[in-house]
């Protein structure tokens, strides 16, 4: 059976709300305090400070350890100015932003004050040799139970750039908990582009309903909504902040005219891409996920589920009068929930005026002919080449119908259930210790329901990932960044491969009936979680793991706290 989030006083709250609602829509409308208030109201999540959202006074500083206190609550907050259950990090939403330097050591104590087990994903980090604080519940641990606590400890000697942190236990973290992570590196490429301040932009589809809820209702087949509605979201928030229902709460950026800044998008969401555009603006793009990239000038960024970009502004317009400009997240949702807003809504300002912009709809980059970005054109700015492939692996994937009515998926016919009171981690150890191998060399199925391919020597693997369901797709491979050999639509023929400097990310889309192949090195010991990113989707069984070096994790040691939490 598949943990469902229960978090009782919260899911009772927002069983009261669905009650009252429509079969046609899932929430009341808006009857709470307007977002902006939060802060001033000591039982609700409250918006962190603007200095949540800058970052950089650190660069430069000698590599040092950094430590933080995450303290999990259940709260209630109104990201969009609609009162709902959340699930948030020092009464925070977004979460704290952790800022470190490449060659840092993190040490983050989370301390669980929930009624229910949650882990914490640090999400595109390597974790080499320390795969148990990969935070992926039922993975590389069990969890951290109620009440108690447990600390990651890990280094950034070999990781820079954008990424997040995130809860990895069920849907958790579409409830709130979530937040930045950015780690500056030790150089930039040569002529690099440069800018004069650095500023995070934490994207995010918002829900009303508590997603265990949601969850169940997708598992089961029997909410009042049918599966594709129930995975619509209500809204959207930027930097913590959206709209919904009529409510007029931005979040601003209050810069400086004739500057160049940098712009950190992430897409902490649970399902919609989120395209991210600023008015009258030309975005120059500088990193996909984590990896540097030429820069390329474009309109606007379509960013999928858990991925992330840089993007360059310059504040130099004049078209709006006030010197006030909208930023947009728009939501790609797959169908129309009536009542939902797909037009979220930020303001950048550099015009000393707190007036709203001008422009209504989306009036692009008038006389520039740009376009928005085109993925397939990425080129890292620091060129990898990759290494012939030894192994190779097809792997399909589909999101369908279960007998009962539900959404169910597989890859490779197997959908993925989460272990209880243990790990797929710590079943590679224990059998180690009885001098025993957890899985053969190759695909394999393991304790029924662990989907899983095995290399137990360092191989260059190709693994074609085929989409025989519907919708895109956004995976996320922990532990590495493959390079992106292809994608496209159709059956995969053997073209259309690219093997000269391609693009390596950790988090990239299978395109809607398409195929996408990724070559990634088996030098990472430990297991892997390799799972589409859409929260529903890797909730109803759309996960697998990468087994690397089992003789290799077979010896870790892994920390007393963890194995003890394994016995709760």
């Amino acid at each position: 059976m598949r943990y469902i989030v229960l978090c009782i006083p919260l899911i009772i709250a927002s069983v009261a709300l669905a009650l009252v609602t429509g079969a046609e829509a899932r929430t009341l409308p808006d009857q709470s305090p307007a977002s902006s208030g939060l802060s001033r109201r000591g039982n609700t999540v409250s918006v962190p400070g603007a200095n949540n959202f800058v970052v950089g006074s650190i660069i430069g500083q000698a590599p040092t350890t950094r430590t933080y206190d995450f303290v999990v609550t259940e709260m209630e907050g109104a990201p969009d100015g609609f009162t709902k259950p959340m699930l948030v990090v020092n009464g925070l939403f977004p979460g704290p932003t952790i800022e470190a330097n490449q060659g840092d050591r993190l040490v983050v104590k989370v301390t669980n004050q929930m009624s229910n087990t949650t882990a914490i994903h640090w999400h595109g980090i390597p974790q080499n040799g320390t795969n148990y604080y990969d935070g992926t519940a039922a993975i590389t641990e069990c969890g951290i139970p109620p009440g108690q606590s447990l600390t990651y400890d890990f280094s950034l000697d070999t990781f820079s750039g954008t990424t997040w942190w995130h809860a990895h236990y069920d849907t958790e973290y579409t409830d709130g908990i979530e937040g930045a992570l950015i780690v500056h590196p030790r150089s930039y490429p040569p002529n690099f582009p440069t800018w004069d301040e650095d500023l995070v932009v934490v994207l995010t589809d918002v829900y009303h309903t508590f997603s265990g809820i949601i969850a169940a209702e997708l598992a089961a087949g029997n909410g009042s909504l049918s599966p594709i509605l129930l995975q619509v979201p209500d809204s959207g928030a930027i930097n913590g902040i959206g709209q919904y229902n009529g409510s007029t709460n931005y979040f601003d950026f209050d810069l400086k005219p004739n500057k160049t800044y940098r712009l950190r998008l992430i897409n902490e969401g649970s399902e919609d891409p989120i395209r991210f555009s600023v008015d009258y603006h030309s975005l120059t793009v500088i990193e996909a996920d984590s990896t540097l990239i030429e820069p390329q000038v474009v309109s606007g960024v379509a960013i999928e589920v858990a991925q992330r970009y840089s993007v360059l502004i310059t504040t130099n317009q004049t078209a709006e009068p006030q010197g006030n400009y909208w930023m947009r997240a728009e939501l790609a949702s797959v169908a129309t929930l009536p009542g939902a807003n797909a037009d979220i809504r930020g303001i950048i300002r550099y015009g000393g005026n707190k007036s709203l912009p001008t422009a209504s709809t989306d009036p692009g980059v008038p006389g520039s002919g740009l376009s928005d970005l085109n993925v397939a054109t990425l080129v890292p700015a620091i060129a990898k080449t990759p290494l012939d492939s030894t192994k190779s692996y097809v792997v399909d994937f589909t999101l369908t119908q279960s007998t009962d009515g539900g959404a169910i998926a597989f890859m490779n016919g197997t959908s993925w259930q989460p272990l209880t009171n243990t790990s797929t981690l710590l079943q590679i150890v224990q059998d180690g210790q009885k001098g025993q191998s957890f899985a053969p060399e190759g695909p394999s199925l393991q304790l029924g329901n662990q989907f899983m391919i095995t290399e137990d020597t360092i191989q260059t693997v190709d693994i074609l990932l085929v989409n025989q369901g519907p919708g895109g797709h956004p995976f996320h491979l922990h532990g590495h960044a493959p390079f992106i050999l292809g994608s496209n639509t159709g059956t995969f023929d053997g073209t259309g491969i690219n093997t000269v400097n391609p693009i390596y990310r950790d988090t990239f889309l299978v395109p809607n009936g398409g195929w996408t192949l990724i070559r990634f090195v088996t030098d990472n010991p430990g297991i892997w979680a390799f799972h589409c990113h859409i929260a529903w989707h890797m909730a109803v069984g759309l996960l697998m793991q990468i087994n690397s070096l089992p003789s290799v994790s077979a010896k870790f040691d892994i920390p007393q706290t963890i194995l003890d939490q394994c016995r709760v």
